[in-house]
């Protein structure tokens, strides 16, 4: 059943984006929004934006209760590594449960008072300060808080496909260009193995909040949840590849490829028509046929960063953050920026020198939105606002997403699940 539209969760202050809005694209008449488990009945309900914190704190200890930690002696220093990108899935509250219980666990058990929680980022230098003073992490944490970031000193690790370099203040940092290979041979490095004592992880699915795992061993607790992950964000992901046609809304504080709407992020609308889920689809994770075309001088350029899904009609942003290369949009997609103050980051953005050149400016939202519908053809909207456990849409789009979900979950249990966990060896597991 529909519902009027749900305000998604709040935006963060940060100085990589404009001020919150006021008006969000929930506000607009017309705009309803359809629950992830009314598509997918048979997917577990997850906890939303202001459920289940003492819930998390529960599964927090209940998880770690079968976690060895003898390695850890009272004399000892322990870093409790966290991301940033875990107080973006809702409205942050879960992650920094799960993140205090953690560490008042590992106090109550080992009796080790110098801990430390270490905070990454992926991309810049201020984000993770923003998130510390947000969440007032230094006050509602025991422990102390600090950060680390892509430009910290390096430390040079030795691994069995020779010496590669991880961040000094906690030897790896995560990227998304290397599939994981990289850091893989940094985990498994006997530098890092001597120091590592266990994992523990804030489980999800679209619909939101699901759970904690815990484990020493980080490959067994891959496996363990792989299934269910490749399982429900499949559903979503292949029901999302079904859009024929719709206008996309950037409305929250991360990059517009991150932000969310059902849990998954636009990024993968972007790509909705490959399967990047099939390890047989090189083109899906590098593009290689572009790449290919490129040395062989059949195009002068690659003037795309990632292929433009044709579904997309329009793009309007609301408010998101500059920062990634992202000027792909604006040259194959009309795209509409709101407000002055959005458009001059993005002018002022030297990772996309020419976005402006090919966006236009409206002075509103809705004017704005009046103006993608008129050039997109469609009044199919789907929003990207953060959101878990609900897309914001037109009615139309919810209309056409239900229609369409039925076909896609029996499409995903019947031949893509069992393709997906073929591929990575996990057709057989029991765990």
């Amino acid at each position: 059943m529909l519902q009027p539209a749900v305000l998604p969760p709040a935006v963060m202050p940060s100085i990589y984006g404009p001020p919150p809005r006021r008006t969000r694209p929930a506000h607009l008449p017309g705009m309803v929004s359809v629950g992830v488990t009314e598509l997918f009945p048979e997917m577990a309900r997850g906890f939303l934006q202001g459920e289940g914190i003492e819930a998390v704190r529960s599964a927090t200890k209940k998880a770690l209760a079968d976690v060895d930690m003898r390695k850890i002696k009272p004399e000892d220093k322990v870093n409790i590594l966290c991301s940033e990108h875990g107080f973006y899935i809702l409205e942050g509250l879960h992650y920094r449960e799960m993140l205090k219980a953690l560490g008042d666990e590992v106090f109550d058990r080992t009796g080790c008072r110098n801990i430390r929680y270490v905070l990454a980022s992926g991309m810049g230098i201020k984000e993770t300060d923003e998130v510390i003073d947000y969440f007032d992490l230094k006050e509602y944490f025991n422990f102390r808080t600090r950060t680390t970031h892509p430009f910290d000193a390096a430390v040079a690790i030795e691994t069995e496909i020779g010496t590669l370099y991880g961040l000094k203040k906690v030897h790896g940092n995560f990227s998304n260009r290397s599939a994981n290979f990289l850091q893989k041979a940094i985990f498994d490095s006997p530098f890092v193995q001597e120091k590592f004592v266990f994992a523990c992880i804030l489980r999800s699915t679209p619909d939101g909040i699901t759970g904690v795992n815990a484990d020493n061993d980080l490959y067994r607790l891959d496996r363990r949840i792989s299934k269910e992950l490749l399982r429900d964000y499949g559903k979503v992901l292949r029901l999302v590849g079904e859009i024929d046609e719709c206008i996309a809304v950037w409305d929250a504080g991360r990059w517009g490829y991150y932000i969310h709407a059902g849990g998954i992020a636009f990024g993968c609308l972007e790509n909705g028509r490959y399967d990047a889920f099939d390890l047989d689809i090189p083109s899906a994770m590098g593009f290689h046929d572009t790449l290919e075309k490129y040395f062989k001088g059949e195009i002068k350029a690659l003037d795309t960063i990632m292929n433009i899904n044709p579904a997309i009609r329009a793009v309007v942003i609301n408010q998101a953050w500059p920062g990634l290369p992202i000027s792909d949009v604006p040259r194959h997609v009309p795209t509409v920026v709101v407000g002055r103050d959005q458009a001059d980051l993005l002018n002022l953005d030297s990772t996309n020198p020419d976005f402006m050149n090919h966006a236009v400016i409206s002075d509103t939202l809705e004017t704005a939105m009046e103006f993608a519908h008129k050039i997109a053809g469609t009044d199919k909207v789907i929003v990207f606002d953060g959101s878990f456990g609900y897309f914001t849409v037109s009615r139309t789009m919810a209309d056409s997403l239900m229609e369409k979900a039925g076909h896609v979950g029996r499409q995903v249990e019947e031949h893509y699940l069992p393709l997906w966990l073929k591929q990575r060896g996990l057709n057989n597991c029991d765990e």
